[in-house]
C-alpha cells in the first residue's frame, strides 16, 4: 500500500524532505543546510552538487525516520527556490560554475544596459516598444538581476568555453527543480514547471512558450532549456539505484506557488505569504493576467493540467536572511527563537528603524542599489531595540506590497494566510496584523510549501482525489487579531518610509 507523498523542499539555505501520510499530515522531516557563498558585496552563489547531495542525504534520512521504503512512497513532489541558476554539461553532468542565487546583484548593470534599449513587438516585427515594456507585457516580470535570464547569460560569457559550448548544444540550463529533477533521474529527463519558467525573464506566461525575442536578447540558445510542463505532472521516475526502486517524481513548482496551493488558495482574490529567507506575498487572480503598473510581477500559478492560471506577486528580499544576519552576523543571539521574547521585553525601537535592503529592494521599490540602512541610533539602543526594530522591518516590506496589491486588483482583504518558520515568532505575527489592521492567520502546519508540493504530486498519483478533499485536510488555525490604534500605526509608517528613502540607491553613489 502507497503511505506516503514525499516532499523535497530546496531552500535558499537548506534543503528538506518531509513525508505526508494520507490525512496531509507531517509523518517525519529531514533537514541540512548547506554553504551559502560570497565573492564579493552583493554577489551570493551555491554550489549545486552541495545542494544535489545535501537533497539527496536528507531525503533517505527522511525514509530511514519513517522506516518507510520506496514501494510505500506514492510519489515525489518538488519545490524550490526559484530563479537560482544552473549550467551544467550535457554529457558530465557537471556544473560548469557555481549557481548563481536568486539573491545576485551581479547584473544589475546589465539590466540598467537595456532600460532604453528600443525593439520590436509582435510576430510581425512591426511597433516600436521599449524592451522593458516588452519583457513586462511578455514575462509579467519588471526587468531586473532576481531572474535567471542575465544570469545564464553572465555564466556563458565569464567561464571558460562556456560559450562556445552552449552554442554546440552541449550545456544545459535549469533552476533547482530541474537541476533535481535531472539528477534524480539520473539524465533521463531535462524538464521544469511553468511557475519555474515564469521566473526566468524568458517565458512568455500567455502563450506558454520560451519567447524567440528574450531568447536573441541575452543569447541564450533554445536547446539549453527544459521542457515545460504543469506543475502537477508525470517528470517520470527515480533512477532505481537511489532508493532502491523507482519512484515517480509527480510535481515540480517554485516555492512560492507551491506555498499558494498549500494554502488551497484556488480562487481568485486568495492571498498568502510566506515568510523564508525572502518574503513573498501572493494574490490569485484565476485566469486573469493582470500586469501591475507599481511594481508587482505577474507570475504563472500551480496547476495539475493545462490550463494556465495567474497570481500577482510582491517579493521581500531579505525576511529571515535579516534574522540570520543577527544571528550569524552580529552575534546577538543563539538561536532565532529568542528574537520573540527579546522583542517583547521593550515597549518599541526606541525610534531604531532598519531597512534590511543586503541585496537591494524588491517589490515595489526594485532598486538593486538599494543597500542596509538602520538608523535612529541613541545611546539608549539595545540589541534588544535592534532586533526589535528588524522584525519590524519584515511586517513593513510586507504592508507595502499588499497596500499596491489590494489597490491594483481592487480586492478586499479579510485575512492574510501566512506560513514558513519566522511565523512562530508571535510579537512579529501581532505586529503584522496591527500595522496592516487585518487578521493574520497561521495554520498550526507552517509548511505549506512542502505541503504544496506534496498535494500537486499527490493529486496527479492519485493519493488524493480532488482539491476539495484537500480542503478539508486543512488543520486549526491561529488568527491574531489587529491591536494597534491609527495614530500609532501612522507616526511608524511615517519614519519608516524616511528610513527606506535614506537606503536607496547608496551602492550607485
Amino acid at each position: 500500500m502507497k503511505k506516503y507523498i514525499m516532499a523535497l523542499d530546496q531552500g535558499t539555505t537548506s534543503c528538506r524532505s518531509i513525508l505526508f501520510d494520507h490525512d496531509g499530515q507531517i509523518v517525519c522531516v529531514a533537514q541540512k543546510e548547506f554553504p551559502q557563498i560570497y565573492p564579493q558585496p552583493g554577489w551570493v552563489e551555491h554550489d549545486p552538487m552541495e545542494i544535489w547531495n545535501t537533497q539527496l542525504f536528507v531525503a533517505l534520512e527522511s525514509m530511514r525516520k519513517a522506516g518507510a521504503v520506496a514501494s510505500e512512497i506514492a510519489a515525489i513532489g518538488i519545490t524550490n527556490q526559484r530563479e537560482t541558476t544552473v549550467v551544467w554539461d550535457r554529457e558530465t553532468g557537471l556544473p560548469v560554475s557555481n549557481a548563481i542565487v536568486w539573491q545576485c546583484r551581479r547584473t544589475a548593470e546589465r539590466i540598467d544596459e537595456l532600460r532604453d534599449v528600443v525593439t520590436k513587438t509582435g510576430e510581425a516585427q512591426t511597433t516600436d516598444i521599449r524592451l522593458f515594456d516588452y519583457i513586462h507585457q511578455t514575462t509579467g516580470l519588471i526587468p531586473d538581476a532576481y531572474f535567471s535570464a542575465s544570469k545564464i547569460e553572465w555564466i556563458l560569457n565569464h567561464t571558460d568555453g562556456a560559450r562556445e559550448k552552449a552554442e554546440a548544444g552541449k550545456l544545459l540550463f535549469g533552476t533547482i527543480d530541474t537541476w533535481l529533477i535531472w539528477n534524480l533521474t539520473k539524465g533521463r529527463v531535462h524538464a521544469t514547471d511553468r511557475s519555474n519558467a515564469s521566473r526566468t525573464m524568458l517565458y512568455d506566461i500567455e502563450k506558454g512558450r520560451w519567447d524567440p525575442k528574450l531568447l536573441e536578447v541575452f543569447r541564450i540558445p533554445e536547446g539549453m532549456l527544459p521542457d515545460v510542463k504543469p506543475s502537477g505532472a508525470h517528470y517520470g521516475v527515480t533512477d532505481a539505484g537511489l532508493f532502491g526502486e523507482e519512484i515517480p517524481i509527480c510535481s515540480a513548482v517554485g516555492d512560492q506557488q507551491s506555498a499558494l496551493f498549500g494554502h488551497c488558495c484556488f480562487a481568485a482574490g486568495d492571498v498568502k505569504n510566506t515568510y523564508g529567507t525572502g518574503c513573498f506575498l501572493l494574490m490569485h487572480t484565476g485566469e486573469k493576467k493582470t500586469l501591475s503598473e507599481k511594481g508587482l510581477l505577474t507570475t504563472i500559478a500551480a496547476t495539475t493540467d493545462d490550463t494556465i492560471l495567474y497570481a500577482l506577486e510582491g517579493s521581500v528580499f531579505a525576511a529571515g536572511a535579516a534574522i540570520q544576519w543577527l544571528q550569524k552576523g552580529l552575534r546577538l543571539f543563539e538561536d532565532a527563537k529568542e528574537t520573540e521574547a527579546m522583542a517583547l521585553s521593550v515597549e518599541d525601537t526606541d525610534g531604531v528603524y532598519v531597512v534590511p535592503a543586503f541585496t537591494g529592494l524588491g517589490a515595489p521599490h526594485w532598486d538593486p542599489y538599494a543597500r542596509g540602512t538602520v538608523v535612529g541610533i541613541t545611546r539608549g539602543c539595545t540589541r534588544e531595540h535592534f532586533v526589535r526594530a528588524t522584525l519590524e522591518s519584515i511586517a513593513y516590506q510586507t504592508k507595502d506590497i499588499l497596500d499596491v496589491m489590494l489597490t491594483e486588483s481592487g480586492a478586499s482583504l479579510e485575512g492574510l494566510l501566512v506560513d514558513g518558520g519566522v511565523t512562530k515568532n508571535r510579537f512579529l505575527m501581532q505586529f503584522q496584523a496591527d500595522i496592516m489592521g487585518v487578521p493574520v492567520i497561521r495554520p498550526d502546519n507552517a509548511e505549506a510549501t512542502a505541503q504544496g508540493a506534496a498535494y500537486l504530486a499527490g493529486l496527479t498519483a492519485g493519493f488524493w482525489e480532488d482539491q476539495n478533499e484537500l480542503k478539508s485536510l486543512q488543520g486549526n488555525r491561529m488568527r491574531y487579531e489587529p491591536k494597534m490604534d491609527q495614530e500609532t500605526k501612522n507616526k511608524l509608517l511615517y519614519d519608516w518610509n524616511r528610513a527606506l528613502e535614506r537606503a536607496k540607491n547608496w551602492a550607485e553613489q
